[in-house]
């Protein structure tokens, strides 16, 4: 077991059914570009990642195994403006689950959407 000390957290995989439209729901409200590629027959978009910034890693990910749903583990992404992500979103086909909640005394505001793939994910700012 190692000693070193660090977030539990290293890599996430976001269910598509339709990674053509996936990739452009997320770039639309993140300006994110994806590599992709197969891997082990299963198609990959991959969010961009620096080594060097803190978070983790994570793909688009569509394939016979990964369905989409409201359901088990949720995933927050980072979003420098709730209010601007979340039009951005609906703009987009993106249902709001749960509206955009600012915690000014705890430092960050959290919201979910439903994906243009039927996903639920958190949207989180610093404040």
């Amino acid at each position: 077991m190692s000693k070193e000390k660090r977030n539990p957290g290293v890599y996430f995989e976001i269910p598509v059914l339709n990674m053509e439209r996936a990739v452009h729901f997320y770039s639309e409200l993140f300006a994110f570009t994806f590599d992709q590629e197969e891997f082990d027959g299963i198609q990959m978009a991959y969010f961009p990642f620096e080594e060097k910034l803190s978070g983790i890693n994570g793909a688009l990910a569509k394939g016979e195994i990964y369905q989409p749903t409201h359901q088990g583990v949720l995933l927050y992404l980072h979003t420098e403006n709730m209010e601007e992500t979340l039009k951005k979103a609906e703009k987009a086909g993106a249902r709001i689950l749960y509206p955009a909640t600012f915690h000014k005394e705890l430092g960050f505001a959290v919201a979910e959407i439903e994906d243009s793939e039927g996903n639920r994910i958190g949207l989180h700012q610093r404040l």
